[in-house]
């Protein structure tokens, strides 16, 4: 989650929360996190996707630069925000 203060600006605050054992999307504490790091920022707008936006993983820190998610088969030929095969 980032908080972008300014149009087209990099996140001023970014915060990151993974589980292994859930979806977070459905996770209670996760959630409750998430409503107090907005509310630590003073949110007041928030833009949610329709639905998960490709793997999870960050190209470059989690895997190499230019390369596939070896984590992520599913998403290797797949367009992240569609979801469709490319």
């Amino acid at each position: 989650m980032g908080v972008i203060l300014k149009e087209g600006d990099e996140p001023d605050a970014l915060e990151r929360w993974h589980s292994s054992e859930s979806d977070v999307r459905f996770d209670q504490e996760i959630c409750g996190a998430a409503l107090e790091f907005m509310a630590a920022h003073q949110v007041k707008t928030i833009v949610l996707s329709a639905g998960i936006i490709g793997c999870p993983h960050e190209e470059g820190v989690d895997y190499p630069e230019g390369q596939k998610c070896g984590a992520c088969p599913y998403w290797a030929d797949r367009d992240r925000w569609t979801g469709k095969a490319k």
